[in-house]
C-alpha cells in the first residue's frame, strides 16, 4: 500500500509539473533569423514613413523595440521631432527595423506584432504602445499575448492580426530592414541617418532640429539609396 500511494503521489506530482508548464508555456511565435529576403518581401517597401514626400530633409531611424535607448528617444525626443519637425513639412521620417538579437529575444517578435499593425493600418498606434509598454512585456515569458492585448486595445482586428503573426509573413522584410542598415552602417540603435550621414545613440530633439535646419539651409538633401 505504501508504494501505491507513494506511486499516486509521483502521478500527482508529474500532472501537476505539467499542468504548470502548459501554463507558463509562451504562445509567441518565433521570428526567423537569418531569414532568406526575396524581391517580394522589400517590393515596393521603404520603411514605415511619416511625412511629406516633399520634405526637404529625409531622417531615417534604425531601431530595436526592445532596446532602452530607443524607448527613450521614441517617448522623449520624438514627439518634438514630429510636431515641429514632420507635421511642418521640414522632415520625412522613416522608420526602420534593426532588431538586436543577443539579448533581445522579443526584438523581431515586436517588429512583426507592428508590421502586422501596419496591414490594418495602424503601424504608429502599435508601434507607439509597444515602445510604451516595454518595460512589461521586455522580462516577460510571453510577449506575444502582450503585443495581442496591445492589438486588441487599438482597435485592430484581432482574428486578421492573429493570422498574420501565425504566417511569420513579415519575417523577410525584418531582415531586409536589418541588412540595411548594416550597409549603411549602423552597429547599435537607435541610430539616425540624417540625409547621409549617421547619429549613434539618443540624438536630443534640439541637435535634430540644428541639423535639419543646416541641411535646409545647405538645399536640402534626401539619402542616397
Amino acid at each position: 500500500m505504501n508504494r501505491f500511494y507513494t506511486l499516486i503521489a509521483v502521478l500527482v506530482a508529474v500532472g501537476l509539473g505539467l499542468l504548470l508548464f502548459l501554463m507558463n508555456r509562451s504562445s509567441s511565435p518565433a521570428i526567423p533569423v537569418q531569414v532568406a529576403v526575396t524581391a517580394a518581401d522589400t517590393a515596393g517597401f521603404q520603411g514605415y514613413v511619416l511625412g511629406s514626400e516633399t520634405a526637404p530633409v529625409t531622417i531615417t531611424e534604425y531601431a530595436d523595440y526592445q532596446c532602452p535607448a530607443c524607448q527613450s528617444f521614441e517617448m522623449v525626443e520624438f514627439p518634438y521631432v514630429k510636431e515641429r519637425l514632420i507635421q511642418t513639412g521640414k522632415v520625412r521620417f522613416i522608420y526602420r527595423d534593426f532588431p538586436l538579437d543577443q539579448p533581445h529575444r522579443w526584438a523581431r517578435l515586436a517588429a512583426h506584432s507592428a508590421a502586422c499593425a501596419s496591414d490594418q493600418n495602424k503601424f504608429w498606434e502599435q508601434h507607439e504602445a509597444i515602445y510604451r509598454t516595454q518595460g512589461e512585456w521586455s522580462p516577460s515569458g510571453d510577449a506575444g499575448a502582450i503585443f495581442r492585448n496591445l492589438a486588441r486595445q487599438g482597435g485592430l482586428d484581432i482574428a486578421a492580426y492573429d493570422e498574420c503573426m501565425r504566417s511569420l509573413k513579415y519575417a523577410g522584410r525584418i531582415q531586409a530592414s536589418l541588412d540595411e542598415g548594416v550597409r549603411v552602417g549602423v552597429n547599435s540603435t537607435p541610430s539616425l541617418r540624417i540625409g547621409d550621414r549617421l547619429y549613434a545613440g539618443v540624438q536630443p530633439y534640439d541637435k535634430v532640429k540644428a541639423v535639419v535646419d543646416s541641411l535646409i539651409a545647405a538645399g536640402g538633401t534626401a539619402p542616397t539609396p
